[in-house]
C-alpha cells in the first residue's frame, strides 16, 4: 500500500480555522475542511460556523438539535483533510507498538515515491494533466469534483466573473488552463450567465454572413477609387498579410504569457 498522505494537524492549527474563509471541524481525531459546504448547508452557514475549529460529533447526534443522516457523514468523509493529534492520542501512540495505526504520520519519501509511481489502468498518471492516456481526453469532467479539487473555475457557473475576480497567480492560472476539462452540461460552459450568453454561442456561418457584405462593399468602394484591378489586388494582399502579422504578434506576445 502507498504511504499515507493525509497530514497530522496540530490542535492549535485546527482551532485557527474558525471562519467562513477557512472552516475546519473534527470528529474525534479526524479533521474535515467544510469551507466549500458552508453555503450549501441546509440550515445555513452560521450553524456550521458556530462549531468552526471544534468537534461536531455530539451535535451531529443531538436529537433535540437535529439528527443528521448518513449522507451528512458521507459529505464529511469527502472533506477529510487530515488527523488531529490530541494529547491523549499522542500519549496512546507513544505507548503503542504501532503508533502509526493511532496517529497517521506525514508521508515518507518512500510513500511519496510510490504514489508518484501509481498508474491508472496500468498506465502512468501524469500529475500536470490528471490524465494517463489519450483516451482520457474524451472523459467528461464533473464540475463539482473538479472545483473542489483544484479551486479554480466552477464550470456550472458563469466563467467571466470567476476569472475576473479570481485573483489567481500566473503560475496557478497557467497550470489550470493546461489541464483538460470537458463540460457535460450543454454545448459549452456558461460565459456571461445573462442575456449576453447567446452571443457566446455563434454557429460558424454567422461570422462570414455578417462580414462578407462589409468586405464586398469595401472592395467595391476601393475599386471605384483605384480604377485598377492589379492595384486593388495589391492592396488586398498587403492588408491580408499585414493583419496576419499583427494577429500573430498579438497572439504570441499577449496571449502566450507562459513564454
Amino acid at each position: 500500500m502507498p504511504g499515507r498522505t493525509l497530514p497530522t494537524i496540530p490542535t492549535a492549527e485546527v482551532r485557527a480555522h474558525n471562519n467562513e474563509k477557512s472552516c475546519y471541524v473534527t470528529i474525534g481525531t479526524r479533521v474535515y475542511d467544510v469551507t466549500d459546504f458552508l453555503d450549501g448547508h441546509p440550515g445555513g452557514p452560521e450553524f456550521i460556523l458556530e462549531y468552526a475549529g471544534k468537534d461536531v460529533e455530539a451535535i451531529l447526534k443531538d436529537e433535540i438539535s437535529h439528527t443528521h443522516s448518513d449522507s451528512a457523514y458521507e459529505i464529511l468523509e469527502e472533506s477529510l483533510v487530515g488527523f488531529m493529534a490530541t494529547e491523549p492520542v499522542i500519549n496512546g501512540a507513544v505507548k503503542s507498538s504501532k503508533p502509526a495505526d493511532i496517529v497517521p504520520l506525514p508521508p515518507s519519501e518512500a510513500g511519496v515515491a510510490e504514489l508518484k509511481g501509481m498508474s491508472q489502468n496500468g498506465k502512468p498518471l501524469y500529475a500536470a494533466t490528471g490524465m494517463s492516456s489519450e483516451e482520457d481526453l474524451s472523459k467528461e469532467t464533473d464540475p463539482n469534483k473538479d472545483y473542489k479539487e483544484h479551486k479554480f473555475l466552477d464550470l456550472s457557473k458563469p466563467l467571466l466573473m470567476q476569472v475576473w475576480n479570481g485573483g489567481f497567480s500566473k503560475d496557478f492560472y497557467l497550470e489550470q488552463v493546461h489541464r483538460p476539462r470537458h463540460y457535460k452540461g450543454g454545448d459549452s460552459a456558461p460565459l456571461f450567465g445573462n442575456f449576453l450568453e447567446p452571443l457566446s454561442k455563434t454557429p460558424w456561418w454567422i461570422v462570414p454572413s455578417l462580414w462578407w457584405p462589409c468586405v464586398a462593399y469595401g472592395t467595391s468602394v476601393a475599386f471605384g477609387g483605384l480604377q485598377s484591378a492589379p492595384a486593388l489586388a495589391g492592396y488586398w494582399a498587403f492588408g491580408l498579410g499585414f493583419w496576419t502579422i499583427i494577429e500573430y504578434v498579438l497572439h504570441r506576445g499577449l496571449f502566450h504569457l507562459d513564454e
